[in-house]
Formats: structure tokens, C-alpha cells, sequence
């Protein structure tokens, strides 16, 4: 029994310095009347951990939150409102892209193209983004796939 209070003691820290990690980032979102509460923080991290189990993926950090709330702080098409939605949203594509990609594609650079999509040609709506970021993991498979079958040049 007082094994399993340990772990669950070490759990709470760990998550108690993620959402710390997270409202750090208020001072970068600020300036754009974005601010997550400590609530919201532990819910984004909920939800994290819900994704990375129903796609079967492991990670350690909160790099995917950090890059995320980085990354799109600055849309127009975000605001406090749908802030927090919006975000959980986003880590939902995240992860589903990583597993169509395959995880060929970097982080930054996911989150990257993710934003230009959202403002340019998703114009802020998030059913758009994820249509046009299937169409964007087809072509990449399929690229992968006509890359594989290239033949080897000779060294």
C-alpha cells in the first residue's frame, strides 16, 4: 500500500511542475490577452495524457503544450474564449498527424506547419485544418511511399 502512495505522490508533483511549466508561458501569451489558470494548465495535461493513450505514444516532457501555446499565442484567429478548446484541440491533431507522418516530420516543424494552415488556409477553423492536414499526411505518405521505391543511386 505504501508503495502505491509513493507512486501516486511522485505522479502529483510531476504534474503539479508540468502546470507550473505551463502558467510560465503566460508571460509570452499575455501581450495577446491570453492566460491560462492552473485549472486549465491541469486539463490541457489531462487531456495530453488521454491522447498519448489512445494513439499508444510515449512522452516524458510537455514540449508538444509548450510548442503548441508558442506557436499559435499570435493568431488572430485565437482568443480567450476558445483559447483552452482550441489548444486541446490542437494536441489532438498533433498527435494524430505524428502517427499518419509517422513521425517523419519534427516537432517544430509540425507545429509550424500546423499554424500556417490554421491562419492561411484553414482560416482559423479547426474542422478545416484537420481536412486540409489529412490531405497533407496523404501526400506525404505517398511521397514517402514513391521515395522508398526509388532506386539506391550507386556510391
Amino acid at each position: 500500500m505504501r508503495l502505491s502512495r509513493l507512486f501516486h505522490s511522485l505522479n502529483q508533483t510531476a504534474q503539479e511542475q508540468a502546470v507550473m511549466e505551463i502558467l510560465e508561458l503566460n508571460e509570452k501569451t499575455a501581450p495577446f490577452g491570453l492566460m491560462l489558470t492552473p485549472e486549465e494548465a491541469a486539463q490541457m495535461i489531462h487531456v495530453r495524457n488521454q491522447l498519448l493513450y489512445s494513439y499508444g505514444r510515449v512522452e516524458l516532457g510537455f514540449e508538444v503544450i509548450r510548442s503548441l501555446i508558442d506557436g499559435f499565442a499570435a493568431s488572430p484567429y485565437i482568443n480567450d474564449e476558445n483559447y483552452v478548446p482550441t489548444l486541446n484541440e490542437l494536441q489532438e491533431i498533433f498527435y494524430y498527424l505524428k502517427n499518419e507522418t509517422e513521425d517523419q516530420i519534427g516537432d517544430a516543424r509540425l507545429v509550424e506547419i500546423m499554424r500556417q494552415l490554421f491562419d492561411e488556409e484553414s482560416g482559423g477553423s479547426l474542422e478545416l485544418l484537420k481536412s486540409n492536414l489529412e490531405e497533407y499526411a496523404y501526400h506525404y505518405r505517398r511521397e514517402m511511399q514513391h521515395n522508398e521505391f526509388l532506386p539506391k543511386e550507386e556510391e
